[in-house]
């Protein structure tokens, strides 16, 4: 019985139409990226300080893009899981975020390399 009310409230929470937002507008969920947009929108051009809810839209966006990802990687390949590889079959098609995840991949190796020659530097022989 007790299962059956919490089922009940869970539902009542995901359609009370107000989309993870309160009366006030403002979305319940802790915002995850929002200094880093705040940044990032005062280095293409905004205000030092951007409108909240600019900030909170963008976010939106990026969640939004972030899952839709996810779930499409989590399709194709192995079932249930996400890899790299599946990201970039996802992206080739777009120059730009292929050319930088590229560019991150090879980065990402460089440091790893960087990183096992400083350790055998100070830790080895």
């Amino acid at each position: 019985m007790a299962d059956e009310e919490d089922e009940a409230g869970f539902d009542e929470e995901l359609d009370d139409g107000s989309s993870g937002m309160d009366a006030s507008g403002h979305g319940k969920r802790k915002r995850l990226f929002s200094k880093e947009l705040r940044c990032m929108m005062y280095g293409f051009g905004d205000d030092q300080n951007p409108y909240t809810e600019s900030v909170d839209i963008l976010e939106d966006l990026v969640i939004e893009f972030i899952t839709e990802m996810t779930h499409k990687a989590m399709s194709i390949g192995r079932q249930g899981r996400v890899q790299v590889e599946d990201i970039v079959f996802l992206i080739r098609k777009d120059p730009r975020k292929f050319a930088r995840v590229k560019d991150l991949l090879t980065m990402n190796e460089e440091l790893k390399r960087a990183r096992k020659a400083f350790d055998e530097a100070n830790y080895g022989s």
